[in-house]
C-alpha cells in the first residue's frame, strides 16, 4: 500500500466516525470538569500512550488562561509504572487499573477506556468495577467494540480492525476534544 492509499483509507475512516459519539465524550468530560470531578483514563500498549498523551493534553492544553483558570482534575492510570507494576507483580495484570480506581475515584468521577479491540482484561475489570461504583463510564474503541462497547455506559467506536489505523483515529478525536473543549471552557 502506498501513502496516498492509506491516507485515503485513513480519512474515510474518519468520515465513518458518528459526530454524536464524539459530542457525547465532549460532553461528559465537560460535565466532569464543571462539576470538579476526577476523569481517569486507562490503556495498554498505543492505547496506553493515546490515554497518557490525552492527560497531559486536557490537563494543559484545554487552558486558556494559565493564571486565572480552573484546572482540569485529570489523571491516566497507566503512568505510575512503578505503581502498575507492583499490582501486576503482587494482584496480576488484570487489577493495576482497578486498584489504582478504588483507592482514587469516588461517585461521580469519570474514566475514560481505550481498547482498541475492546476486549482488554483490566480494562473491562476497571469499566465493570467503575459501573458498580457511580462512576461514569466512557469506552473508546476499535474493532468491533469487544465487550467494552456493550459494558461502558458509553462508547467512541471506530469501525477498523487494523490496531495502528484506530490508535491514529483516537488521536486525531483526542485533539480535536482538546481544542473544542478548550473553547467551551475559556476563562
Amino acid at each position: 500500500m502506498d501513502f496516498t492509499n492509506y491516507s485515503n483509507e485513513f480519512i474515510a475512516l474518519l468520515g465513518q466516525l458518528k459526530p454524536q459519539e464524539v459530542e457525547a465524550l465532549a460532553n461528559a468530560i465537560e460535565k466532569a470538569y464543571r462539576q470538579e470531578r476526577f476523569i481517569f483514563l486507562i490503556g495498554n500498549g498505543g492505547s496506553g500512550a493515546n490515554a497518557s498523551h490525552f492527560c497531559e493534553d486536557l490537563g494543559k492544553g484545554t487552558l486558556s488562561d494559565f493564571e486565572r483558570q480552573k484546572r482540569m482534575k485529570v489523571l491516566s492510570l497507566t503512568d505510575n509504572i512503578a505503581y502498575v507494576m507492583a499490582l501486576a507483580n503482587d494482584m496480576g495484570y488484570d487489577s493495576i487499573f482497578v486498584e489504582q480506581l478504588r483507592n482514587l475515584a469516588s461517585p461521580g468521577d469519570l474514566l475514560i477506556a481505550i481498547s482498541g479491540s475492546g476486549n482488554s482484561p483490566n480494562v473491562l475489570r476497571a469499566v465493570e468495577w467503575a459501573n458498580g461504583n457511580g462512576v461514569a463510564t466512557f469506552g473508546v474503541t476499535g474493532y468491533d467494540g469487544g465487550r467494552l462497547r456493550q459494558i461502558a455506559q458509553a462508547s467512541l467506536h471506530v469501525p477498523s480492525f487494523n490496531m495502528g489505523t484506530v490508535e491514529a483515529v483516537h488521536g486525531v478525536v483526542f485533539h480535536y476534544l482538546v481544542d473544542t473543549l478548550r473553547e467551551r471552557l475559556k476563562a
